[in-house]
C-alpha cells in the first residue's frame, strides 16, 4: 500500500472565540487557512472557569457543517428550533448547518477541566441551502477499537476494517477517529486515496508517516501534520505515547466565500446570507 507522509506542520495558535473562550486554532489560522474540505479545527482546554465559562451564545451558521467532540465536561446546546441537547465526555456532535440556524454551545459547568474539539466541515454547493440536522452521539455510542498491542481507535466517523463509526450520511465521506497509540509500537492505519488527511496531536509525540525507508516526522501535542496523498499512515513511537485525530474528507474543489459564521461559494450568496439572517428568514 502506497504510504502517506508528512508535507507540512502547523502550531496551534492561541486565540479567542465566541464570548471569549480560549482556543487553540490550527486550520482557519494565519498558518493554514483551510484544507479542503476542512474550514477550520480548534481545540479548547482549561481547567480554568474564565477560560470558557462565557461559552459560544446565540450565533448563526449556514453552508458548512460542525463538528464537536468532547474529552473533558460539558456543554449545553441549544438552537432556534427548539433543539438542546448535552454534551459531554465522549460525545459528539456533527452539526449540518445547511440553509441556516442559530444556536449556542454554554458550559455546564462552574470549574474544572473543559476539554475538546470544534472542526468545521465545508458543504458543497448543492447540498449548501439543505435543512438542517443533527447527529448526537453519546459516549457509548462511539464505536471504539482496542488492538492486541494496545493502540485503541474511537470512530467518530468511517471506518476501521469492518467497524462503520457514529456518525452516517455526510456528503464529503470523512473519516474521524481518535486515536491512542501506546509506547514503542508502530501502528498502520488505513486511509481513503485521494482523500485530503491530517492529523493533530493532543497527548504526547510520535512519528508519523514512516515508510520502509524513512523514520516519519517526529509531531507532538498541538501540532498539525498535513499528509500526503496514498492507502495508509504509520505512526511509530518510543519512549513517548501519542494520542491524536486522524481526519480525511474527500475535497469539495469549489469556490469557498467565507466570512464570520457563513461559508458560501460566492459574494453574493454571502450577502444573501447576511440578508436573509438579519431579515428573520433563518427563523423559520
Amino acid at each position: 500500500m502506497s504510504a502517506r507522509t508528512v508535507t507540512k506542520i502547523v502550531k496551534a495558535q492561541p486565540t479567542s472565540d465566541g464570548a471569549g473562550v480560549r482556543l487553540f486554532r490550527t486550520i482557519g489560522s494565519p498558518a493554514l487557512d483551510s484544507v479542503d474540505p476542512f474550514l477550520l479545527l480548534d481545540e479548547f482546554k482549561s481547567e480554568q472557569s474564565n477560560d470558557y465559562l462565557a461559552g459560544f451564545p446565540d450565533h448563526p451558521h449556514r453552508g458548512f457543517e460542525t463538528v464537536t467532540y468532547m474529552l473533558a465536561g460539558s456543554m449545553q446546546h441549544k438552537d432556534h428550533q427548539g433543539n438542546e441537547g448535552n454534551l459531554v465526555a465522549g460525545s459528539v456532535q456533527w452539526m449540518t448547518a445547511g440553509r441556516g440556524i442559530i444556536h449556542s454551545e454554554m458550559p455546564k459547568q462552574d470549574n474544572g477541566l473543559m476539554w475538546g474539539f470544534q472542526l468545521w466541515v465545508n458543504l458543497p454547493a448543492a447540498e449548501k441551502m439543505t435543512a438542517p440536522r443533527y447527529q448526537d452521539i453519546p459516549p457509548e455510542n462511539v464505536p471504539e477499537i482496542i488492538t492486541a498491542d494496545g493502540v485503541k481507535i474511537r470512530i467518530v466517523a468511517g471506518k476501521v476494517g469492518h467497524v462503520g463509526g457514529a456518525v452516517r450520511g455526510i456528503v464529503t465521506d470523512p473519516l474521524y477517529l481518535d486515536v491512542h497509540v501506546p509506547r514503542d509500537i508502530s501502528y498502520a492505519l488505513p486511509v481513503q486515496n485521494g482523500h485530503t488527511a491530517l492529523c493533530y496531536v493532543f497527548v504526547g509525540q510520535g512519528q508519523f508517516g514512516a515508510t520502509d525507508t524513512e523514520p516519519g516526522q517526529q509531531v507532538v501535542a498541538q501540532q498539525l501534520a498535513l499528509l500526503s496523498d496514498g492507502e495508509e499512515l504509520t505512526v511509530k513511537t518510543e519512549n513517548d505515547s501519542v494520542r491524536f485525530l486522524l481526519l480525511a474528507g474527500k475535497p469539495l474543489r469549489e469556490p469557498v466565500a467565507r466570512y464570520g459564521p457563513f461559508v458560501m461559494n460566492t459574494r453574493e450568496e454571502i450577502m444573501k446570507a447576511f440578508e436573509d439572517y438579519q431579515g428573520g428568514s433563518f427563523l423559520h
